[in-house]
């Protein structure tokens, strides 16, 4: 994917958001086991993590693991999850140094106890950083984050006896993983598939989408820089007229 244009620095979308959609069939196309496609697509990671840094992207956020995808088969979520750890394992060293802030959306807690720890060691070490904040999504789910913001703020109000008439949109997001961070500008999905799946229902109300049949473990900077000129190139209206 190529272009002549240049990605124009006054108009950067804020903050990304990333399906990592294809691993799977990456693999499959080249009679190699899932797993295979899933540490491919931690090598992309670590090349589009790099890529928004460098363009000045101040949020980024990918799905890598949803609530949903505890369906699949044991051997290949132990096997992410160890993939995990050894790219955190691997990485952090370089994305402390380059102020890269590490945040996890999701309960985290579930995940077994190594990835936990390396998980929390990645968040106390990269905590003071103000460049790219890096938003991980592990066992996220766009439904299961609402229902938790409803749960938060009905548990408040029996506590407080705050009423409904209270609850704001602003009150309301406030309560979500991404209370502290604008919504996403830009949502891009690889592999081919026109939907969310249940990530960032609530924050994606007025995202540009861009979708692309490219597999993520070939997704380059070149794809990452594409999308970003295609995002330049609308008028957002947020339901107004300009």
């Amino acid at each position: 994917m190529t272009t002549s244009r240049k990605i124009d620095p006054a108009k950067l979308p804020v903050h990304i958001a990333i399906v990592m959609d294809g691993n799977g069939r990456w693999a499959q196309q080249r009679s190699l086991p899932r797993l295979a496609g899933h540490n491919a697509g931690m090598k992309a990671l670590k090349k589009i993590v790099k890529a928004a840094s460098e363009i000045g992207i101040r949020y980024l956020t990918v799905y890598a693991f949803s609530t949903e995808n505890w369906k699949r088969s044991e051997e290949e979520v132990n096997g992410i999850f160890k993939i995990l750890v050894y790219y955190i394992e691997k990485e952090l060293n370089e994305l402390n140094s380059n102020n890269v802030r590490v945040k996890i959306l999701g309960d985290y807690s579930k995940l077994p106890a190594e990835a936990v720890d390396k998980l929390e060691i990645s968040l106390k070490t990269t905590a003071l950083n103000s460049g790219l904040r890096f938003n991980i999504a592990l066992n996220y789910g766009g439904r299961a984050e609402i229902l938790k913001a409803v749960t938060a703020l009905a548990d408040k109000a029996r506590e407080d006896g705050s009423v409904p008439e209270t609850i704001s949109e602003e009150v309301f997001a406030s309560q979500l993983y991404t209370g502290d961070i604008p919504d996403p500008d830009l949502v891009i999905r690889t592999g081919g598939e026109m939907r969310l799946s249940n990530f960032l229902l609530w924050q994606s109300a007025y995202s540009e989408l861009w979708f692309t049949n490219t597999y993520w473990p070939d997704f380059t900077k070149k794809d990452f820089e594409a999308a970003i000129m295609d995002y330049q190139g609308r008028k957002r209206r947020y339901g107004g007229v300009k």
